[in-house]
């Protein structure tokens, strides 16, 4: 096993860069201007972190009895330290290895540097060229439709480009020559006398001009269609593709990213994506070959002129190439700061009845002023960044334009140049500094989108968490259960459960019962298999859980939470969620057993009343007999119910306990209660006690006992005595 975090202060409080890390049983430092600690773990007992003003210090129990200070760090490296500590001490105790996660402490591993929440891998460290490789191979897959849009972007160009020639030879040829003079046409070395005059050669040319201003704007919209509709599909599949795999996300990976953030990445940053890439895929042929068309023009006409059109461009692009790192650090930073934006919203929006209950607007509204000034505040630096380098390019064409009439002047004064070629020349060179002023933007646009492409690959390459089997089974389940030597941490060297055995029969209801903290929740999540066990296993028939189809054990499995969740739909969308296929008569079966249906028909649309977002059209007993509803359609196996009947007036629980009495019949049942005294007549109540089961039997056995379980139902019949007095007087 090997753990590393860094520290960033000497005994002076000085800054250092410094590592701590712990491998093949000893804990090393290694920092510039500090002796190396070398500790052997044998000799230790404990580690302890010690918190002082603004840094800490991290310190060695020997067995001896002495103390030996490890390392000091500042509160920018307090949680790595913390995390560390408690992986050392797991390890002495237990003589388990664990692993520290980059994302539970926010640092990377190979470059020390915090990342941003919710991201499990490093902007500085991340391997831009894999991520661009990535990005060029997906669009491969509309070669088709960028190639077509680039021809006829180019195509449109090339036509363009014949107007200056034109304007050449009107200036030369016809303006110049005078009324009398029939003008000819040179074309690749030869001359072409069509006996024109001048006045007809001057329609000629306008008619030219005209025909190809017009040829353009037809040719023009078909490019730009083209590249909308690699918009429009690209984005569509990055989309479908994106929020697949967020679909898939095991309940550890949406935990560490906010709602708000998953949003953006879906909608913003797939936009953004897609956009780029219809424009950058157009504009890299176009643009090249304007570049290439317009220089071999050039250079062919007069070379040392058009050196001095060139010569300013690379100077112009390696300053730019310069300042790309700041600008993706700049990205980077506006990403921050619009998720905190979008995440307040969202919060904001969905709490919007706490915020009123309180009288919070004000508030609240302070709150999304101050994050929406940092998006604002951000925003600015960008662009006042890019408004001090953009004249950099601007600069080289002024500085070009300056050099080819100057240059261009002298020859057409000495006459070794006519009038009409620097012409040629002044409107080519505009012809030239479009893809020059492109390059210029391209760092920008190149570093808004690699801070999305990053952020979508992050989520696309979310390694799964939960163990997958190869060749998964989907054994016929009679609802039996087993906890077999079962421990779990949300980290592996922080255990919630600690060796939990547990037979659970066909048909048996159990309850959970013991303090908050206790892992009760974790025991049901187990058994959804929202989480893998660390140690152990929990099995079904005999079956590990790791074993078994993923979707065949959630079909087999329902639960009924405190807090109901229900979708913005109709009461019969909701019930029947569990059971697409389900008809409108298994629907009011299932509706009536939850004493659900009285309700319903009183609603103005019965079954077909929409509930509104989170089901706020309806009081917290109907919600939760909605969801009685769903769960009895589902007709699962094994049923969770967790604080189902909490925080309910006398009347609605006992509607709700009477449908929760016939939905438990003939199903296993794993309950948590809140009351206990709605757990008396489970078959066995299992007492959970800092994770380890204390206690196990039926309530009148562990009422005798006068064990936990006991202390808890004195407490609780206590404070009812003690509300019933308050009530009383």
């Amino acid at each position: 096993m090997i753990l590393q975090v860094p520290f960033d202060l000497n005994t002076e409080n000085a800054f250092v860069e410094g590592q701590l890390c712990f491998r093949d049983g000893t804990i090393y430092t290694d920092a510039d201007s500090l002796p190396p600690v070398s500790l052997p773990l044998h000799t230790v007992d404990k580690l302890v972190q010690r918190g002082g003003i603004g840094c800490g210090t991290l310190e060695a129990e020997r067995k001896d009895g002495t103390v030996v200070r490890v390392c000091r760090f500042s509160m920018a490296c307090v949680e790595g330290i913390g995390e560390f500590a408690k992986a050392i001490n797991y390890y002495l105790e237990t003589g388990r290895e664990s692993e520290i996660k980059p994302e539970d402490i926010n640092i990377c591993p190979k470059c020390g540097r915090r990342m941003f929440k919710g991201m499990s891998i490093c902007f500085h460290c991340v391997d831009t060229r894999q991520i661009w490789g990535r990005f060029f191979r997906m669009m491969r897959r509309e070669r088709v439709l960028l190639i077509t849009s680039a021809v006829l972007m180019i195509l449109y160009n090339g036509i363009q480009a014949i107007v200056p020639k034109i304007n050449q030879w009107l200036l030369d040829s016809v303006l110049k020559a005078g009324t009398d003079v029939h003008p000819v046409i040179e074309f690749l070395g030869r001359t072409i006398a069509p006996g024109w005059t001048a006045a007809q050669a001057l329609t000629f040319a306008c008619l030219g001009m005209m025909l190809c201003y017009v040829l353009g704007q037809v040719i023009l919209p078909f490019s730009v269609q083209a590249a909308n509709l690699i918009t429009l599909r690209s984005s569509h599949r990055l989309r479908q593709e994106v929020y697949d795999k967020i679909q898939r996300f095991s309940l550890p990976a949406f935990e560490k990213r906010t709602a708000g953030d998953l949003i953006k990445r879906v909608t913003d940053d797939t936009d953004r994506i897609s956009t780029f890439m219809s424009d950058m895929g157009r504009a890299c042929l176009e643009k090249s070959f304007m570049l290439v068309m317009v220089g071999a023009i050039l250079f062919t006409t007069n070379w040392q002129l058009a050196l001095c059109v060139v010569l300013p461009v690379p100077l112009s692009l390696i300053i730019q190439r310069r300042f790309w790192g700041y600008m993706h650090t700049f990205f980077e930073k506006a990403w921050q700061t619009e998720r905190r934006e979008t995440g307040l919203l969202r919060d904001i929006l969905k709490g919007i009845r706490v915020v009123k209950t309180f009288g919070t607007e004000a508030r609240e509204v302070g709150k999304f002023t101050s994050a929406a000034a940092a998006v604002r505040d951000q925003t600015r630096r960008i662009e006042i960044f890019w408004a001090l380098i953009n004249p950099i390019t601007r600069f080289s064409v002024i500085v070009a334009d300056v050099l080819v009439m100057y240059f261009g002047g002298r020859a057409v004064l000495a006459g070794t140049m006519t009038t009409g070629t620097l012409l040629l020349f002044i409107l080519y060179s505009a012809y030239m500094y479009e893809p020059l002023r492109w390059m210029a933007r391209l760092p920008r646009d190149v570093s808004r989108c690699t801070t999305s492409l990053i952020k979508l690959y992050e989520v696309l390459d979310e390694k799964q968490a939960m163990y997958e089997s190869e060749t998964p089974v989907a054994p016929a389940l009679d609802g039996s259960i087993s906890f077999d030597n079962v421990q779990f941490g949300y980290k592996s060297y922080e255990p919630v459960l600690k060796h939990i055995s547990l037979e659970i029969q066909p048909g048996e209801m159990i309850g959970l019962v013991g303090h908050s903290g206790a892992g009760k929740s974790t025991m049901i999540n187990l058994v959804m298999r929202l989480y893998d066990a660390d140690l152990g296993a929990v099995r079904f028939n005999g079956v590990d859980a790791k074993q078994i189809d993923y979707a065949y054990l959630r079909e087999n499995i329902g639960a009924v939470f405190q807090e109901t969740f229900l979708f913005a739909g109709t009461v019969m969308e909701n019930i029947t969620y569990a059971k697409p296929t389900a008809t409108a008569e298994e629907v009011i079966r299932a509706a009536r057993l939850a004493n659900a249906h009285e309700f319903v028909m009183k609603l103005p649309d019965g079954y077909n009343t929409v509930v509104g977002e989170d089901g706020h059209n309806l009081s917290g007993g109907e919600r939760q007999r909605i969801a009685i509803a769903r769960a009895i359609l589902k007709d699962p196996k094994i049923l969770i119910l967790d604080e189902a009947t909490s925080a309910l007036d006398p009347e609605t629980e006992g509607k709700i306990q009477e449908a929760l009495e016939r939905l438990v019949k003939n199903r296993t049942t794993i309950a948590i209660a809140h009351r206990l005294s709605t757990l008396r007549h489970a078959d066995r109540l299992v007492v959970l006690d800092k994770g380890e089961i204390a206690e196990c039997g039926t309530h009148r056995e562990l009422l005798q006992r006068k064990g936990i379980y006991y202390g808890l139902v004195m407490a609780q019949r206590t404070m009812q005595q003690a509300r019933s007095k308050k009530q009383e007087a």
